[in-house]
């Protein structure tokens, strides 16, 4: 058990407090923001919100640990850098997994993965660091889903696919057996790819086909 914060004031900050509370047994104790974006009341669901500047003075690392489960703002960067800067102040990041999600004997999960219920991560099979998979996705045999990807649900990754750092799998996309998922692949909803993808490219279609425009350019 650990005494958590959490990075962020958004939806995904709100739903990581439910599932820790609910499905975890570590228990969160405040939140954690940039001076910039501190509320006026600084308070959010009920917990104190710390600046992340100087949160180390009243939750010190060696007693504390964070959670950052932030969105796929710029193709996962921002998260990336937040993940990065909260190690650079030596705490620990934890990773929640549902208990109503499939992981089996010998699954590595790296630190500050997000992942919700009704996954399936079958075995021989691995999750890096940082790494969102919401609710209701197939990750199968001898995947190897790398650092800072996001997958959103009801997406199908078939056996032995390696899917790179940064990417983003829209809802309902499926990924053929065998295949390299470039870094930063922007693969769209419903999108059925194929073939391997090349690093930043935008895929959309069925059979999906790379269009122009790079997924560096993707804000939201």
């Amino acid at each position: 058990m650990a005494k958590v914060i959490i990075f962020g004031l958004q939806d995904s900050a709100s739903l990581a407090l439910f599932y820790l509370k609910h499905d975890s047994p570590h228990q969160v104790v405040a939140f954690s923001v940039t001076k910039e974006y501190l509320p006026g009341n600084a308070l959010f669901e009920g917990l104190p919100v710390v600046p992340f500047e100087d949160v180390e003075k009243s939750f010190p690392p060696s007693e504390y640990a964070f959670f950052a489960p932030m969105s796929y703002r710029k193709m996962n960067r921002d998260r990336a850098t937040v993940y990065e800067n909260i190690k650079s102040k030596g705490y620990k990041l934890i990773s929640y997994i549902s208990a109503k999600t499939a992981v089996y004997p010998g699954t590595g999960i790296g630190d500050n993965c997000f992942i919700l219920e009704n996954n399936n991560i079958q075995p021989f099979s691995s999750i890096g660091n940082n790494v969102v998979l919401w609710g209701g996705s197939q990750i199968s045999h001898h995947c190897a889903i790398k650092d800072h990807v996001f997958i959103a649900s009801h997406v199908v990754v078939s056996g032995h696919c390696v899917v790179d750092r940064f990417s983003f799998l829209g809802l309902n996309s499926s990924v053929r057996e065998g295949l390299h998922i470039g870094e930063g692949s922007l693969i769209a909803m419903s999108a059925s790819v194929v073939k391997d993808t090349e690093p930043w490219g935008i895929y959309m279609g069925v059979p999906a086909r790379k269009i122009a425009g790079s997924s560096n350019d993707f804000e939201v």
